[in-house]
């Protein structure tokens, strides 16, 4: 499975943005598919879950309320709705394929792929 993550960009404090990840090859449907970011010299931190079907998500505390994770199986692709951003949410964003079907073990567990990530910049 390969991953593509786009829709990063510079966005106002307070603004929105939606961020898109395209899985080629087998076995995505299968798949949890995760959002994990990175800031700049932070670690990389789990930011949302959804499952295989999409009829489960889980997310880190810091974007609870203010993203949604959600999945097209038929074409492929997980989305993260950015809404209310803050200069904090400033990272590079990956979105990453769990080896579990279900969030119990995705949220948690390993990653079996990554994609590469995008920016997102969020000015104050």
């Amino acid at each position: 499975v390969q991953l593509q993550a786009s829709g990063g960009g510079l966005v106002q404090a307070g603004g929105s943005l939606k961020l898109s990840c395209a899985a080629s090859g087998r076995a995505f449907r299968n798949n949890a598919m995760n959002w994990f970011r990175q800031a700049p010299g932070k670690e990389r931190e789990f930011v949302a879950t959804i499952s295989w079907n999409g009829g489960s998500t889980y997310y880190a505390d810091s974007v609870k309320g203010r993203f949604t994770i959600s999945r097209d199986n038929s074409k492929d692709t997980v989305y993260l709705q950015m809404n209310s951003l803050s200069p904090e949410d400033t990272a590079v964003y990956y979105c990453a394929a769990s080896p579990y079907s279900d969030i119990l073990r995705s949220k948690d567990g390993p990653i079996r792929y990554w994609g590469r990530g995008t920016q997102v910049t969020v000015s104050s």
